[in-house]
């Protein structure tokens, strides 16, 4: 048996809002814990990991574990149709998830479950020399500032600040933060700017992220909840020359 109620629907619509434009299928695992899911875009560039505790949820049940394959795009439909106020109840049922949203009224979906033949991948093992955390805000803000010159965005952390640039044909944007963080090394890395937008549809997860950094390395963006029982990260793979 499988059931969960959360009052704050704002945690699985930024969540899957985020997943859903960068994977078709995930397969999320719950049991008494909570729940989770791993999922790798079809080109190999991105990484995601979701994970809320029970302690998230209103009420959390599973009795055992369960291995929910869904269609995100889908989900994602019916999600959209929760209201900020509502209160949200999963639950499953022969073969499908039911979503219920009680606010107002009460209104019941049921998405079907797909058959897949799915191994959740596996995280690989990066070991970055810098970590350090800004307000998410600040880094969305500064996509979009250079988001209007180049369709690609360098990331460079120092010991006194972190800088996102970008330059392109008719100009170039750099956007610098004093990140306080005891960091000893220089070191920068290129990302495809559509990978970064698609992360930043979270942005209702936490107000604070975890960036990792290193040279010409993958990069891990990591957000909290305030209350440590939930965490969605990014792993995001760099952009070389060579791709252009």
């Amino acid at each position: 048996m499988f059931k969960a109620e959360l009052s704050d629907p704002n945690i699985l619509k930024t969540s899957f809002e985020a997943i859903s434009s960068i994977v078709d299928e995930v397969q999320i695992q719950t049991d008494s814990k909570g729940f989770k899911l791993d999922a790798l875009d079809r080109s190999h560039v991105t990484f995601i990991h979701l994970e809320l505790e029970a302690s998230v949820f209103d009420e959390f049940v599973c009795d055992e574990i369960e291995k929910i394959n869904i269609d995100t795009d889908e989900l994602m439909k019916v999600l959209r149709r929760c209201k900020s106020d509502d209160r949200v109840l999963m639950s499953l049922d022969e073969g499908s998830l039911i979503l219920v949203f009680e606010g107002n009224a009460k209104r019941r979906f049921k998405i079907r479950l797909i058959d897949i033949e799915y191994e959740p991948p596996t995280p690989p093992s990066v070991e970055h020399p810098t970590e350090f955390v800004i307000p998410f805000s600040l880094l969305k803000d500064s996509i979009a500032d250079v988001d209007i010159f180049s369709d690609k965005i360098v990331f460079g952390v120092d010991s006194a600040k972190f800088e996102i640039s970008a330059s392109g044909e008719f100009g170039d944007a750099k956007i610098e933060y004093i990140h306080g963080e005891k960091i000893d090394q220089t070191v920068k890395s290129t990302f495809s700017l559509d990978k970064i937008r698609e992360i930043l549809k979270a942005d209702k997860f936490s107000d604070k992220t975890t960036i990792k950094l290193g040279e010409n390395m993958p990069l891990t963006l990591k957000l909290k909840m305030p209350t440590d029982d939930g965490e969605l990260s990014f792993l995001l793979a760099p952009r070389f020359e060579e791709e252009e």
